[in-house]
């Protein structure tokens, strides 16, 4: 699929099947995430792939934003670990954790999977039940699994600004 076909196509999922993800699948995701670049490389991010019974019932108490998924990826960055600016001293951790989190997002969907970048869940909680999660900035979790036969997009899934709302040329 043409990258600007996937842009287009892809949304938020809010239902999954029964269906359970293949591990080879879940494996090329981690491989395109750790493609993704990072300001000079220092790839100051975590992947926690939720797997185990446990890992999954409390991924439930950390969000009601599962959508019936039973595959979930966890996206922390450390911020001690991120390149800084020098200018601004401005650390871009959370941008390269972004940018990782997007490659994940766009490579779920590329391979014929879905999710939605949830961002509403209690990181204290997870960092609490999670020690090796305690020194990373969580930015997401996505649920992951094959969209149900009856889930369709949002109605704000079309709702886009135009370029002159979004483009200004200096």
């Amino acid at each position: 699929m043409e990258f600007k076909e996937l842009a287009e196509k892809r949304y938020s999922c809010r239902k999954f099947s029964d269906r359970k993800v293949e591990k080879h699948l879940l494996d090329q995701i981690i491989d395109t995430a750790i493609a993704a670049p990072t300001a000079v490389n220092a790839q100051p991010y975590k992947i926690f792939l939720m797997d185990s019974a446990e890992a999954k019932q409390n991924i439930h108490k950390a969000t009601r934003y599962t959508f019936g998924a039973d595959t979930f990826l966890v996206i922390g960055c450390r911020e001690d670990l991120g390149w800084v600016r020098p200018s601004d001293h401005r650390n871009f951790s959370d941008v390269d954790g972004s940018i990782v989190a997007t490659h994940i997002m766009m490579e779920i969907y590329d391979l014929g999977l879905a999710t939605t970048w949830v961002g509403h869940f209690d990181a204290p909680l997870l960092k609490q039940l999670y020690p090796q999660m305690a020194d990373y900035d969580l930015i997401a979790i996505f649920p992951i699994g094959y969209a149900a036969e009856d889930e369709q997009p949002s109605p704000r899934h079309y709702d886009r600004k135009g370029r002159e709302a979004v483009l200004e040329i200096l």
